[in-house]
């Protein structure tokens, strides 16, 4: 009897201490995971803030700061946003255009003459950069498989009445220039100060 009593209550000891273990380890567990999950997530907050402040920082000039603005004839308006060399001796330039034609406007004026560049539809690969003091033409530069580095109007073109975004690189000119002009289609030139990228 005292053998069976003993095993008993050394049953009902080791059961108590595993749930205890348990529930220890569970909560050791759970408030690791919220320590994690507030540490994550204070971590991650100004990760997401700074990341968020450098797309509003990449959007402002594109939004706010126009560069040049130039009127085509037919109810089109060209605006530069941005007008950047890059590193790797290139010149990036952004900006919009909007349709106020009356009709879906698909950037047919806009295209390359080249043969190369014939199969980038609807796009502004028929822009160029004219450097006037240098006396020299910079044609929009493309990959090895004959795409250009700028925005293809795909989906139909831009609706009247709406705007859209494009962008276009260059090679880059020496680097004393620091104003040249932006020439795509029948638009006219529109003057442009270039700026030094990051």
């Amino acid at each position: 009897m005292n053998f069976r009593h003993t095993m008993k209550v050394r049953r009902v000891v080791t059961a108590v201490t595993i749930v205890g273990g348990l529930l220890l380890t569970v909560a050791g567990c759970g408030g690791g995971d919220d320590d994690k999950s507030e540490n994550n997530a204070s971590s991650s907050a100004p990760a997401k803030k700074d990341s968020d402040d450098g797309k509003q920082e990449s959007q402002e000039p594109q939004s706010d700061t126009v560069l040049a603005e130039v009127k085509g004839q037919n109810g089109l308006t060209l605006a530069i946003t941005s007008a950047k060399r890059d590193g790797g001796g290139f010149v990036t330039v952004e900006g919009t255009v909007t349709n106020n034609t009356g009709a879906v406007w698909v950037a047919a004026d806009w295209r390359s003459d080249e043969t190369e560049l014939a199969k980038n539809g609807g796009s502004i690969s028929g822009a160029s950069l004219i450097d006037q003091e240098g006396k020299k033409k910079y044609l929009i530069l493309r990959d090895t498989a004959g795409r250009c580095l700028c925005t293809q109007f795909t989906g139909g073109g831009v609706r009247d009445g709406a705007t859209s975004q494009w962008y276009a690189q260059f090679p880059a000119p020496p680097d004393g220039t620091t104003k040249v002009d932006f020439q795509v289609g029948s638009m006219p030139p529109a003057s442009v100060e270039l700026s030094q990228g990051e």
